[in-house]
């Protein structure tokens, strides 16, 4: 459908970047809480920053948007916009616009019962333009987000995994794991992969990957945010290719509902095992998340990759990264190269 919509606005009515310099041209890539820790960080760096985010989540608000709709499943790319915002009252606002889910006062339930404003922000300006870049484009510029969101594929995709369970003689046989949300607490899994195979990349995100200074994959839910990157054949082939630095960045708690029983050390593994074509120049990790510091760089040798330890996890009890202390980690990865 056509929209006589004007010129895209490159800058919010107020706000703007406040004159800081451009930086380095940086790819990130992932989904979800992780995507959002690594964009809150390299936003405070550089305002050349692409965000290329896992378009397979089917639940909650996204899921039903998926279903029912049929298009690309918005959340990921909500948050990854809402962590681009800017930290002035523009930014602060729209960012809380784009996160507020809708809730029933009387408590029965409705339509928009659990919907995220963003999501739906979303779809309407892909269902108005047609388009689901450009769509994203716009929903960047009302936010005055510093840099672009961009989706892994332009299709919906799934994933799906082997867990290993018990049978009732006392053996274990692989039982298929269908979903993200079902992925994502089944446990260590095993055989992953992206549906359809053979699912078309984003083109202009495959663009971004080659112009690229650095690209910086994870952190985040490793086999359903980090890991389908490396699934998706065009995207795992132009990760590959790209003359730029390559810096992986290690989740703070690895011992998850979706990698039960992993050390750090084992994250590493799963990424050879499923791309050993893929290599990296360094992993970033906590100190505290890598109990075996040898054992953690062999494995990331084995990715070609120097470790670099550094306290980036915040000041509480909860495992999550600090926005200034990642991005001096990056300041100083970036720097450093």
């Amino acid at each position: 459908m056509g929209l006589l919509t004007g010129p895209l606005p490159l800058v919010p009515p107020t706000g703007g970047t406040g004159g800081q310099q451009k930086g380095p041209t940086v790819v990130a890539l992932g989904g979800g809480h992780g995507l959002s820790a690594s964009l809150s960080a390299l936003r405070l760096l550089t305002s050349e920053l692409t965000a290329v985010v896992t378009v397979a989540d089917d639940g909650g608000s996204s899921g039903r948007l998926r279903e029912e709709y049929g298009v690309l499943p918005p959340g990921d790319l909500r948050m990854a916009l809402s962590a681009l915002c800017d930290d002035t009252d523009w930014g602060r606002t729209w960012r809380d616009v784009m996160q507020h889910r809708f809730s029933p006062v009387n408590g029965t339930g409705g339509s928009l019962d659990s919907h995220a404003m963003g999501n739906l922000l979303i779809v309407t300006l892909w269902e108005l333009l047609g388009d689901t870049v450009a769509g994203l484009k716009w929903a960047g510029a009302l936010l005055g987000a510093r840099g672009q969101v961009l989706p892994m594929s332009s299709v919906p995709l799934t994933i799906e995994g082997d867990v290993r369970v018990q049978a009732p003689d006392g053996s274990t046989v692989l039982h298929t794991v269908h979903g993200q949300a079902k992925c994502a607490v089944a446990g260590s899994l095993d055989r992953v992969r992206l549906l359809p195979e053979g699912a078309p990349a984003c083109t202009e995100a495959l663009m971004a990957i080659e112009l690229a200074d650095w690209v910086v994959l994870g952190p985040g839910s490793w086999y359903t945010s980090v890991l389908p990157h490396l699934l998706l054949p065009e995207m795992r082939q132009a990760l590959c290719d790209t003359p730029a630095k390559r810096c992986l960045t290690m989740n703070l708690a690895t011992d998850t509902k979706e990698t039960s029983g992993m050390s750090a050390a084992d994250h590493l593994k799963v990424l050879r095992t499923y791309a050993p074509e893929f290599t990296v120049d360094v992993v970033l990790a906590d100190p505290a998340s890598v109990p075996d510091v040898k054992e953690f760089e062999q494995a990331a040798g084995m990715l070609g990759a120097e470790v670099v330890l550094g306290k980036v996890g915040a000041s509480s009890r909860r495992p999550i990264h600090d926005p200034l202390r990642l991005a001096t980690a990056y300041n100083d990865i970036f720097g450093n190269s």
